[in-house]
């Protein structure tokens, strides 16, 4: 009988194996449209995914990107993306909780109420017109922007070496981490608040990235599978994030040892407020020329 650290990454593999076959399916049914996608995409994917893989993220910097590039429309930027990065960071997961050592309970227990969180949250999002998604898209930017401003100025907590939780920190881990994964679906990612919450339990932080490439690896996988389902996804933009994507996450996890990334991040940071600033202005542009309710 396999361990839990290998039943996980089973589970991986096999739940990757069924989206892909949906995913498959849905882009050769799309049928009058260029399903290719071009060069511009791919390279995006590479990026976010390349710096994704060691701690910057890439919802944020998805968004930014085809925000920037108006390549997907807003109420399809959260199952675009999700649908997307899913495999790139079902490699990630392969990798790390392959790579770092944790307590394989925990690592089951915290991926288990994210794959929950992420199904409640992907049923959710899918349902919302335009405006609720941009603002909430504005909002979980500005919140990725002040992890990342957080982590910059030193104040995120520096965490302790455990690399387990008692029970009673356990209990809140998870409640906690399900939001997370709900969240996962509205374009929040989860290594910030990942980091933060497992630090401040007392955990070592490098236990973070297991923990949260897994969580975030089960959440989209099931979550993806709804928003194609719902066929709210830009296929051609989500095929380059992944195409690109994983080769990318093989480059920056097995290859690159260490990069100055402080720089990086805040220039991450600047294009990340900009891109909230330019979504938030939408939806009150879209409230302000909204007609009237008629009149009883």
């Amino acid at each position: 009988m396999p361990d839990i650290r290998t039943a996980l990454l089973m589970a991986v593999g096999a739940l990757g194996l069924v989206f892909t076959v949906r995913y498959g399916r849905a882009i050769v049914a799309e049928s009058g449209v260029r399903r290719w996608p071009s060069v511009v995409q791919l390279l995006i994917g590479v990026v976010v995914n390349f710096f994704d893989t060691l701690g910057i993220g890439s919802l944020a910097t998805t968004t930014t990107a085809f925000k920037a590039l108006r390549m997907v429309p807003d109420e399809r930027l959260p199952a675009t993306m999700i649908v997307g990065l899913t495999l790139p960071v079902a490699t990630q997961a392969l990798i790390f909780i392959t790579v770092v050592q944790i307590d394989a309970t925990l690592l089951a227990l915290m991926i288990a109420t994210a794959l929950a969180g992420g199904w409640l949250g992907a049923g959710v999002v899918s349902q919302l017109p335009r405006r609720p998604i941009q603002v909430g898209m504005g909002i979980a930017l500005l919140v990725a922007a002040l992890f990342m401003v957080l982590s910059q100025l030193g104040l995120m907590p520096g965490g302790g070496a455990a690399l387990s939780l008692s029970a009673g920190r356990l209990w809140i881990a998870l409640a906690i981490n399900f939001i997370f994964g709900a969240l996962i679906m509205l374009g929040i990612g989860n290594y910030g608040p990942t980091f933060v919450l497992l630090s401040v339990l007392g955990m070592d932080p490098r236990a973070a990235f297991p923990i949260m490439m897994g969580s975030g690896a089960f959440a989209a996988l099931v979550g993806a599978m709804r928003f194609l389902k719902a066929g709210h996804v830009a296929l051609r933009p989500a095929l380059g994030l992944t195409l690109g994507g994983i080769p990318a996450v093989l480059v920056a996890a097995l290859l690159v040892k260490s990069l100055p990334l402080d720089a990086m991040r805040w220039v991450v940071v600047v294009v990340v407020i900009y891109a909230a600033l330019v979504m938030l202005t939408s939806a009150a542009r879209r409230t302000a020329s909204a007609p009237p309710p008629p009149a009883s």
